[in-house]
């Protein structure tokens, strides 16, 4: 009997220990050799704080911040701990439902009530930690900013271009919109004129 299952028993083991030890481990030495930085979390610090991380999306709220892409991970939005989408189909009616509300939502803080909505901001992504936006659903949000922080819209628009990256090697990927450095900016803009915390 134990001549049947050594074979397997010394298999289990040699994996578990070459792949869950062994290649974590190097594939992790390997990452902060090459890439130090994005191997530590890419996290981003401001006056020695840790205010976020340019590859793992955080909430904003309220009208003087840049709203990043909806997030249903479990507990909390953007909780890296529970990556996940919803898994509703499209025409799930908790879906629709969900989307018509959010719809309703963006259209109540846009300038022109019957302007498109951007679908990025009332969908989710498969990860639910999307760090990026559509330049579109960046200029959506822009007067709505602009009027609450009491900045000139060109000040806006400003701060969404230097946040904005286009497709890697120019053509990977889409344009994309960083909603963590764009709220960075717009703190450092209102600095001047008044106190505006961050809310997260």
């Amino acid at each position: 009997m134990w001549s049947l299952l050594r074979p397997a028993v010394s298999m289990v083991a040699l994996c578990t220990v070459v792949l869950g030890l062994g290649y974590p481990l190097g594939i992790t030495a390997v990452a902060r050799a090459v890439v130090p930085d994005r191997a530590g979390g890419s996290l981003v610090v401001v006056d020695g704080v840790v205010v976020g991380a340019r590859d793992i999306g955080q909430s904003f709220v309220g009208d003087t911040w840049l709203h990043g892409r909806p997030s249903v991970t479990a507990d909390q939005p953007y909780n890296a701990l529970s990556s996940a989408g919803s898994n509703l189909g499209p025409a799930h009616p908790a879906l629709r439902e969900r989307v018509a509300a959010a719809v309703q939502a963006e259209r109540g803080t846009a300038t022109i009530a019957a302007i498109a909505v951007p679908i990025d901001l009332v969908t989710t992504s498969a990860s639910g930690l999307d760090p990026h936006i559509t330049p579109a659903g960046a200029a959506f949000q822009i007067e709505r900013i602009a009027t609450a922080r009491g900045l000139s819209r060109l000040q806006v628009e400003d701060a969404v271009a230097r946040a904005s990256e286009g497709r890697w090697l120019g053509i990977f990927g889409e344009p994309r919109v960083s909603v963590l450095a764009v709220n960075l900016a717009l703190a450092q803009l209102s600095s001047t004129t008044r106190a505006t915390p961050m809310v997260q």
